[in-house]
């Protein structure tokens, strides 16, 4: 991961990226270990059992958006590509030691507010049959697209009230999910990094957060569900921000002056 981040380092200063988003599919065949269980669960907050959390997956197709994003083909550079949105659908809880044939490519290259956004697409099979389906959309400040349709996002209602639970973020969080995850964005390691990208401090990963709001509802939500969260403010680090819920699985994690990080929802499959 290390080397396709300094790949894409050197490319987004050289002439010749793609202006459309490449066709190609990439493929990963990968047994999650209890290993690798265990350390993300550490990380995030989630207790061991022997069914997947549902945001673990992600971290498994990860290097495969990664490598697609960090080709020439690509059309955004990926140094400064911010996540703003995620969408995980489990069909059905995913056992630890399946094996998992994980697919990744990028759909709807599409103009926003700010910039241009990107869907990387991840499915995930085991035996043919589909287990999960993730979506991440990334957005390149200043970047153009070839369309002028604005790509589409969620939108979770943010929920009021008090708090449910207080957590202090430490300020080694980025170094630690990026660990466990792959994910080696300079943005999450290094205050001095963090500042040439225009943030004052290191910020949290978005999918450790989302990851860290499922964590404290774990053994209260449904096994198959979709999860959606929308990124709203970068997680400056170390910080105490605080998870508030409803009924109906809505969800912030938000400041202690009620500025939301993060707005999520959860569906129950039908």
């Amino acid at each position: 991961m290390l080397g396709l981040y300094a790949k894409a380092a050197v490319g987004a200063v050289l002439p010749g990226r793609g202006t459309s988003l490449p066709t190609v599919q990439l493929e990963r065949s990968v047994t999650p270990t209890v290993a690798q269980l265990a350390d993300y669960a550490e990380v995030c907050g989630f207790g061991l059992g022997d069914t997947l959390p549902i945001p673990f997956p992600h971290v498994l197709g990860f290097p495969l958006q990664i490598e697609l994003m960090a080709g020439r083909s690509f059309p955004l550079a990926l140094p400064g590509l911010v996540h703003i949105a995620n969408t995980i659908t489990v069909h059905r809880p995913i056992g630890l030691g399946e094996r998992l044939d994980i697919r990744v490519r990028a759909e709807r290259f599409a103009a926003h507010a700010r910039g241009a956004q990107v869907d990387l697409v991840t499915e995930i099979d085991v035996d043919g049959t589909r287990v999960w389906d993730g979506r991440s959309t990334y957005l390149a400040r200043g970047a153009q697209a070839p369309t002028g349709v604005a790509g589409i996002l969620p939108e979770p209602e943010a929920p009021e009230g008090p708090a449910s639970a207080v957590w202090r973020v430490p300020g080694d969080i980025g170094r630690r999910y990026a660990a466990v995850s792959g994910d080696v964005n300079p943005i999450h390691l290094n205050p001095v990094t963090a500042k040439a990208f225009g943030f004052p401090r290191t910020i949290a990963h978005g999918m450790w957060t989302a990851a860290r709001a499922l964590a404290s509802l774990q053994g209260r939500t449904p096994d198959t569900a979709t999860y959606t969260v929308l990124f709203r403010k970068p997680l400056v680090i170390p910080s105490t921000v605080e998870l508030v819920t409803e009924p109906g699985w809505t969800l912030a994690v938000r400041d202690r002056k009620g500025s939301a990080h993060l707005v999520g929802a959860i569906t129950p499959s039908r």
